[in-house]
């Protein structure tokens, strides 16, 4: 199948890219969701990063990382996705600067692909054990490193501090391809002067890896990451202290005047050693606990203010964690979702800065779900306890049921370490999921509420608007 470029930049794409594009069979190589209402399929993704609208730039950086590393694991779309990127660096257009999904700060999306390459990158150094794909999509992976080396090394030289990083990065991961290990050598020294000393802890902590892997001596660059890190959670203590006083206030000048870390916030199992951790077996006399069971909603022809829907009146979704739930994906417009849903919305919600306005969220009465945005997009979905539809995991019923009964569920089946985390008013939040349940009043009772997550929302109680805390 030929994609369709009808809706690329002005100039499509460089003609490098576009056939690669074109000598793909695009129809049998699926990313998570490929086939689903409303994703895109991978060919417009990729048709979309040098597109000429900044916001459906982001969005394409943005389904790269959901769509085809989804929880750090590679599909079929992804090696031959990324051979296609590579054919984009040396595009002018990736010299755009934006905020790129999920790291801090600006840089241009040149420097935002490279480091999408060193995820696709560290992603490949590991094993199918290590639950990262099948071994048909790693040894694919795999294959794809010798030519991407050969496209991304012209980058490690470059003036633009931004993708020389992100570049020597994704260089280091790659020689963890044998054939490529001979180049260890060349690159070691710009790993040690440039990566070692980022601000960016993701870019240390690859330096520290490889060169140790390159046989090198990094004695001193653990000691610094360990006095780095002491003295931040000391700083940190002291600037939370109200009583500190003066030490208080140094130690906020001192943070203040820290260089931003711009590392994507820590995904679960990024490392190989997290990926090897025991995972924590039930004791022989904690047997799993019986799936949770909605309940049954309230008597035919009752109306009250309390009304509980029965199953048979709601929609029933499933949702791939940090993708999307039901018809709806992370990073949609609030117009996408109201044409998908076939629905406007009942209440909108604005907070504004200046002249300007942001939409915080959005009430969609007939479907019974909420949805919350960050920057216009998508970000956060809850579905109402009462009138909400059906989202199930695993077959079992998230909405509407007793709330510890699905805790208990969640917490027996929660298959990493450390992905199980609750918000200050004691609402579990289970981070390898994108999924939090909150409970929902329904008269004398309480019901669960569902919330599917993007990894910047897992802090609810900074992340939710106070009307979802003072209206559940």
């Amino acid at each position: 199948m030929t994609p369709d470029l009808s809706g690329a930049p002005a100039g499509s794409l460089p003609a490098r890219a576009q056939a690669e594009l074109a000598g793909t069979a695009w129809a049998e190589l699926p990313h998570v969701c490929t086939g689903r209402h409303g994703v895109p399929d991978t060919p417009d993704i990729l048709g979309s990063v040098l597109a000429t609208d900044p916001a459906r730039r982001v969005r394409a950086v943005g389904d790269l990382y959901r769509l085809l590393l989804n929880q750090e694991q590679v599909f079929p779309a992804t090696a031959p996705a990324a051979l296609v990127l590579a054919c984009l660096l040396d595009d002018p257009r990736t010299l755009s600067e934006d905020r790129w999904e999920p790291r801090a700060g600006r840089r241009p999306l040149r420097a935002e692909l490279l480091n999408w390459l060193a995820s696709f990158a560290d992603i490949a150094r590991l094993d199918v054990e290590d639950g990262v794909g099948t071994a048909q999509n790693l040894a694919a992976a795999r294959t794809a490193r010798p030519i991407l080396h050969d496209r991304i090394a012209d980058f490690c030289d470059v003036d633009d501090p931004l993708v020389k990083e992100a570049a020597l990065a994704a260089t280091a991961l790659l020689l963890a391809d044998p054939a490529l290990a001979s180049s260890a050598p060349r690159y070691a020294p710009a790993v040690r002067e440039v990566l070692a000393v980022s601000a960016d802890s993701y870019y240390r902590w690859i330096a520290r890896e490889r060169l140790a892997a390159w046989g090198e001596d990094v004695t001193g660059l653990v000691t610094a990451e360990e006095e780095r890190r002491a003295a931040l959670d000391r700083a940190g203590e002291l600037a939370e202290d109200p009583f500190g006083g003066q030490e208080q206030e140094q130690a906020i000048r001192w943070l203040e005047e820290q260089p931003e870390d711009t590392a994507a916030p820590k995904r679960l199992d990024r490392r190989r050693g997290d990926r090897t951790a025991p995972i924590p077996a039930a004791a022989p006399h904690e047997p799993a606990p019986e799936p949770p069971v909605a309940v049954p909603g309230s008597e035919a022809g009752y109306r009250g203010p309390w009304r509980i829907a029965r199953q048979e009146e709601r929609a029933e979704w499933t949702f791939t964690p940090y993708v999307g739930v039901g018809p709806l994906h992370f990073g949609m417009t609030l117009e996408e979702i109201a044409r998908v849903l076939g629905e406007g919305p009942a209440v909108s919600s604005y907070s504004h800065h200046g002249e300007d306005q942001q939409l915080n969220y959005a009430d969609f009465t007939e479907s019974g779900i909420r949805a919350l945005f960050h920057d216009g997009r998508l970000g956060c979905v809850a579905a109402d306890a009462l009138t909400g539809p059906q989202v199930r995991l695993d077959a079992a019923p998230l909405t509407g049921c007793t709330p510890s009964h699905v805790e208990d569920w969640l917490v027996h089946r929660t298959t990493r370490p450390g992905s199980l985390a609750y918000s200050v008013a004691g609402d579990p939040v289970f981070a390898d999921l994108g999924l939090a349940i909150r409970s929902q009043r329904a008269g004398d009772i309480v019901l669960t509420r569902p919330l599917f997550l993007l990894p910047d929302w897992l802090d609810l109680w900074h992340a939710l608007p106070g009307e979802e805390w003072n209206g559940s």
